[in-house]
């Protein structure tokens, strides 16, 4: 249901050809590069975080870490990830397939800072077999972003 409700927003904002269906994995950031055939840095992570009860989405390359102290600068919170078995209830997606699409009503949605270094990049679309192969512009329209942040870390030895 989260891939059928992710492609649906995308087609809505006439970006559902963009949508790729894979045989392999694309749950974690390795298997989608690999599936893809592109390098896991541009693969658009998207990290659930709660502020309070509020499901938080931030979309960052793939290889970025969240940085706890520029998180908490930011939004004046400390950063908590979304126990595991309840990011699908909170956000509409479940681990693997994570998106900024189709969201439930109220998650708000963050495009990290580390992507603006890639014309393209692949989010997933709702599941832990599919991505969305996507300019930064068309993803920023497509996620109905609140804004850019810079809330992660490079990768030690970038």
């Amino acid at each position: 249901m989260s891939f059928e409700k992710a492609k649906a927003d995308l087609e809505e904002k006439g970006l559902g050809d963009h949508v790729i269906v894979l045989n392999e994995s694309s749950a974690t950031v390795a298997e989608a590069a690999h599936a893809l055939g592109v390098e896991p840095a541009s693969i658009a992570k998207t990290l659930s975080v709660l502020q309070g009860e509020k499901p938080v989405l931030i979309v960052t390359e793939g290889t970025a870490k969240l940085d706890n102290h520029k998180y908490k600068s930011l939004f004046h919170i400390k950063a908590k990830m979304i126990p595991y078995d309840e990011v699908e209830a909170y956000v509409g997606h479940a681990p693997g397939g994570v998106c900024p699409f189709g969201v439930n009503e109220g998650v708000a949605v963050y495009l990290d800072e580390s992507l603006r270094k890639f014309d393209t990049v692949y989010p997933a679309a709702g599941n832990g077999h599919t991505a969305v192969k996507l300019t930064l512009q068309e993803l920023e329209a497509a996620a109905g972003a609140e804004g850019w942040v810079d809330v992660c870390k490079e990768p030690e030895g970038e």
